[in-house]
């Protein structure tokens, strides 16, 4: 982070514990969690192209969307083998921050906010890892 932006020990800890409910609650099937984190307004967005017509799209999830499918998860959550849940925050800046969360098969960027004493995810643009297709989940 850069040195003008260094929020407070309390600060990071939280947007780090708010990204753990993230993709933890993600690999679990905890929809708790996952909605812990989550304003209700997100929006996760990837840029991907489509097979049928070959041109680039952009597909979006709701946070809505994105808690029923951690709860759809429930009945079998990941492996613990297969988990990774890298977090790096790159900026804090008073109420706004960024972040990134590399999991198993993909990479999340993410922005945060502090809303009414507490950090959530507003917006994440996401990435397949190499090797590893989009497959649309909605």
């Amino acid at each position: 982070m850069d040195d003008a932006n260094i929020a407070g020990r309390d600060d990071l800890e939280a947007i780090e514990r708010t990204l753990l409910d993230y993709i933890e609650g993600f690999y679990d099937g905890d929809e708790a969690r996952m909605e812990r984190a989550l304003h209700p307004e997100l929006a996760k967005r990837i840029a991907y192209v489509d097979a049928a017509s070959g041109r680039g799209t952009v597909a979006e999830m709701s946070a809505l969307a994105l808690t029923k499918l951690t709860r759809q998860k429930a009945d079998r959550p990941t492996p613990t083998a297969e988990r990774q849940q890298d977090i790096v925050v790159f900026d804090i800046c008073n109420n706004a921050a960024s972040a990134r969360v590399t999991a198993s098969t993909w990479i999340d960027y993410l922005h945060l906010s502090r809303l009414n004493g507490r950090w959530v995810i507003v917006n994440v643009l996401w990435e397949m890892k190499a090797g590893h297709p989009f497959k649309p989940y909605w």
